[in-house]
């Protein structure tokens, strides 16, 4: 399926009326503040779509299927493989490593973890749990680690209750734009 600009954000409309599983904000408030820090933060503009964008297999199928359908892994899977085409590996490959930057954090960052909510805690499980050192040497050797880390730490961060300076459509008009000035950079 090739994804156009128009489905993004009438997915992320719909979005700004369900809340992130198991926490306090909704979808797109999560997903403006995830684009909002990497924005803060210095990140190309093809990195803080993937902020945006990260969750978009969570998206996706709250938009498709029942709630209780939803899949803790295969959401960063889904997420990629749906942002590929349209972005390239710059966005899609944080979006699809963002449960393993999880799961490396949770491994190697004893005292991130502790500052997690409770549902990324109990989610971790769901998700593969901790990884070998075998595995962590292998996703350090990604070439897109540091991105995905870098967007794990974003999502951590972007579930704040309260922090959502703008309203729905001046976030999805955001959004848009960052779209926009991305697939003017991007050769697929």
């Amino acid at each position: 399926m090739q994804w156009q600009t128009p489905q993004i954000l009438g997915l992320y409309q719909q979005a700004a009326r369900h809340v992130l599983p198991g926490e306090r904000v909704t979808l797109l408030a999560h997903a403006w503040q995830c684009g909002r820090l990497a924005e803060k933060s210095g990140a190309p503009e093809k990195l803080q779509l993937a902020g945006w964008l990260h969750d978009i297999g969570h998206v996706w199928t709250m938009a498709h299927h029942p709630p209780e359908d939803a899949d803790p892994i295969g959401h960063a899977a889904l997420g990629g493989q749906l942002l590929e085409p349209l972005f390239g590996q710059a966005v899609s490959e944080p979006v699809r490593l963002h449960v393993m930057a999880k799961r490396y954090l949770f491994t190697t960052r004893g005292a991130h973890a502790r500052k997690l909510s409770e549902q990324a805690q109990r989610s971790l499980a769901l998700q593969g749990g901790l990884l070998t050192e075998e595995e962590c040497e292998a996703f350090e050797k990604h070439p897109y680690f540091a991105d995905a880390i870098q967007l794990r730490v974003w999502d951590d961060l972007g579930k704040k209750e309260g922090w959502f300076e703008a309203t729905p459509q001046d976030a999805l008009d955001q959004l848009q734009a960052l779209i926009r000035a991305v697939q003017a950079t991007t050769v697929t």
